[in-house]
């Protein structure tokens, strides 16, 4: 047969090879890079290209987080490129391949829940971050006096009487204090 490499017939026992269903010159079957010969070396194949193990690893994309060369699948995501166990919360570790997550400002990766945890205002009273329940995509804050509150813990100060629902519904500030209408009269 003619060697795909250079063209010429290949002819006589043991000057030729066949790789990747072509024939070769042993000389001409070589890395496309480094063109070290290939003739009972491992090499991969990409686009009928021959390379040596060492140089298909350079080819390869390298991982944002390890740095190693990614030989698998490759997780894209902020526009970087992950092995996707290395795709991971940087609060909780735990993997995001296939998992919603966000970003913050200083473009660290975080799990929608740690990211809640973290920034999400806190409430005044329990000083809990105020964030979705499981399952759930939005919340509601209350908003008092420049302080943030959970809905359960939005109460009179004095009575405890919760104050965004009832009858007693409503917030009378007096002094910077939460007060109820009948707490508040009750003060002055």
């Amino acid at each position: 047969g003619r060697c795909a490499r250079c063209g010429e017939n290949v002819v006589g026992e043991g000057t030729g090879c066949t790789a990747m269903d072509q024939v070769f010159h042993v000389e001409c079957f070589t890395c496309m890079m480094c063109k070290s010969k290939l003739r009972g070396q491992p090499f991969y194949a990409v686009e009928k290209k021959a390379y040596c193990e060492p140089c298909y690893i350079n080819t390869l994309e390298q991982c944002s987080v390890c740095a190693k060369p990614i030989m698998e699948r490759i997780l894209r995501a902020t526009g970087k490129a992950y092995h996707p166990h290395c795709f991971t919360c940087v609060m909780c570790h735990r993997s995001l391949d296939g998992i919603p997550f966000t970003v913050d400002a200083g473009g660290n990766i975080h799990c929608i829940e740690d990211f809640h945890k973290k920034f999400a205002p806190r409430c005044s009273v329990c000083k809990e971050p105020i964030m979705p329940a499981p399952g759930q995509e939005e919340t509601v804050r209350i908003v008092a006096l420049d302080r943030d509150f959970h809905v359960q813990c939005y109460r009179c100060e004095d009575c405890g009487g919760l104050l965004s629902e009832g009858d007693n519904q409503g917030c009378y500030p007096l002094d910077g204090h939460i007060l109820c209408k009948t707490c508040n009269s009750a003060r002055i």
